[in-house]
């Protein structure tokens, strides 16, 4: 379908998922604000191959955790467009090494839904959220993951309750909520950090699963949840038959 004149704002939009997400919005024609933490570099150069492939986009630079940087992006995002239509929530982490205790829980739950809550004013009547996750946290009470993973796991899952508790505020705006849910995917910085505390935990994981998502795939899932004709609170599964079997 065209997107042309959708407005989006992919957080963690400087690799990965993100990147990938970014630059298949921005195929279908919508504006897409890439968001980074502090790789401008790597943010301009997804923003830089989006334009050479004819569309449109722009880096924003700010530190989810930080409510001044959040509110900061924001009103760049008003000033050059006016509004959002779509707001994708990948951004997340909590495996650094260099991170203080608790930093998990304040990306993955509490900055998402400041977030939100910043961007609702921007976002128009059949405006959407879309909130990436992973099996492991939205499965965590009900099947066992990595313990190098769990604060992780939590943290996300608790990210993902507290926006599904806002769904009847967001739905009295017209705005749904949508939650896309992946198996560990392939060439991710997930896996590879996990790989290091859990060295085969990939192969294994392949092996028990059969094949694992790749980024094009798993992106291509999130653009497609981020205009699909379903309810709110709605989830999207990506790979990992065996969780929903389980």
């Amino acid at each position: 379908m065209s997107l042309a004149g959708r407005i989006a704002l992919v957080t963690g939009g400087s690799r990965g998922i993100g990147a990938e997400t970014a630059r298949l919005l921005a195929a279908q024609g919508a504006t897409v604000f890439v968001n980074y933490r502090d790789k401008a570099k790597r943010a301009d150069r997804v923003v830089g191959e989006i334009e050479r492939a004819g569309g449109m986009a722009a880096a924003v630079r700010a530190d989810l955790t930080d409510p001044a940087a959040v509110e900061a992006m924001i009103g760049e995002i008003r000033e050059r467009a006016g509004w959002l239509d779509l707001l994708v929530l990948n951004a997340s982490g909590g495996l650094e090494r260099d991170r203080a205790p608790g930093y998990a829980l304040r990306l993955n739950r509490d900055a998402q839904v400041f977030l939100v809550e910043a961007a609702l004013p921007l976002l128009p009547p059949s405006g959407r959220i879309v909130f990436v996750t992973s099996h492991e946290a939205h499965f965590r009470q009900s099947r066992l993951g990595y313990d190098v993973y769990e604060p992780v796991a939590a943290s996300k899952r608790a990210g993902e309750d507290a926006l599904r508790e806002r769904i009847p505020a967001l739905t009295a705006h017209q705005i749904s909520l949508v939650v896309v849910s992946g198996d560990m995917i392939e060439g991710t910085i997930t896996p590879t950090l996990l790989e290091r505390a859990n060295p085969g935990a990939i192969q294994a994981r392949r092996a028990e699963a059969g094949s694992l998502p790749t980024i094009a795939e798993f992106a291509g899932e999130v653009v497609a949840a981020a205009w699909a004709d379903v309810p709110s609170g709605h989830t999207v599964y990506v790979g990992g038959a065996d969780y929903l079997t389980a």
